[in-house]
């Protein structure tokens, strides 16, 4: 009519609208990674992984030292020249005895995480997508993983297998697929029930590629702060096994092996021990900044939050 005007609304922006950078949008999981990245504590994080992984890769040129080689006459040796660190009972160099101890503990923790999550999120996918009898055999297979504590779990199946790193690091792999299994399913009943999983049914999707293409993407969330978190675990596990004497075996460095050997040996060379613990305390302080930075940027709350404010 004459005289009338017509007002359109227009809808706010979401986050993932506004967060553009350099003239392209990225996607959810994107974002959350960029402003993981932007926050200190994510970048903390990340600059002590950075230096542990460096420190682990570049172990053969950096070093002084072999790790295995005994020099006798310097046996507990205090930290100096040419030790830095020291050395242990055997005359073995510390600092370079840790920065080989590290290559074991990521290498350990990566299999781990990476076993465990390539059985679990699949199982987890197809369980909570399907759901029926399906979901029931394999959510009754986990939990019986589940009914076990890790430490005896992963006893278990070192007893079985052998001691070794290699061996450990299967065991701890067996002992977090529930993990991701469990949390994947979680999501993935949450997003199957979603619109656009309709419609994306009323258009004729077969149900593979509605679970791969639509589903699965945007599940990852919650899963990435699983695997920083689970890595942290298996660490820490890993460390514990080598401590009883089944995980990572003589002369092989092991963080937790040297916890172990330095034992006997605290008041006369507290440094022993203080080194080892010091690196996996790094390592696993530099996991739960991470852990922490990536849950707040995929919690939607915080990231309106950062919007607005």
């Amino acid at each position: 009519m004459p005289g009338t005007r017509v007002v359109i609304a227009e809808k706010s922006p979401s986050p993932s609208q506004v967060e553009v950078a350099g003239g392209w949008a990225r996607g959810p999981l994107a974002q959350a990674l960029f402003r993981t990245l932007r926050t200190p504590m994510g970048a903390l994080g990340l600059a002590l992984l950075s230096l542990l992984i460096l420190a682990a890769l570049l172990a053969p040129l950096i070093a002084p030292f072999s790790p295995i080689d005994q020099l006798r006459g310097r046996e507990l040796t205090p930290p100096g020249w040419p030790h830095l660190l020291g050395t242990d009972e055997f005359g073995r160099d510390l600092f370079s005895r840790i920065l080989f101890g590290a290559r074991i503990s990521l290498l350990v923790g990566v299999v781990a995480v990476g076993v465990g999550a390539g059985i679990g999120i699949p199982s987890g996918l197809v369980a909570g997508y399907f759901g029926g009898w399906l979901d029931a055999v394999i959510m009754r297979l986990w939990d019986v993983l589940l009914a076990f504590p890790g430490i005896l779990m992963g006893i278990a199946v070192i007893t079985i297998l052998g001691a070794g790193a290699v061996n450990a690091a299967l065991a701890l792999a067996i002992v977090s697929i529930p993990q991701f299994s469990r949390l994947m399913r979680a999501c993935v009943l949450v997003e199957r029930e979603r619109e656009y999983v309709q419609a994306a049914r009323c258009l004729g999707a077969a149900d593979r590629r509605i679970a791969l293409r639509h589903i699965l993407p945007n599940s990852l969330g919650p899963v990435l702060v699983q695997i920083t978190i689970s890595m942290g675990f298996a660490v820490l596990l890993e460390a514990g096994l080598s401590f009883l004497g089944i995980g990572t075996q003589p002369p092989d460095p092991s963080w937790g092996s040297m916890l172990k050997e330095s034992r006997p040996y605290l008041a006369r060379a507290p440094w022993y021990g203080i080194w080892p613990g010091m690196a996996l305390a790094i390592l696993l302080l530099g996991l739960n900044y991470l852990t922490d930075a990536l849950r707040d940027a995929l919690d939607p709350k915080m990231a309106r939050r950062r919007l607005f404010h």
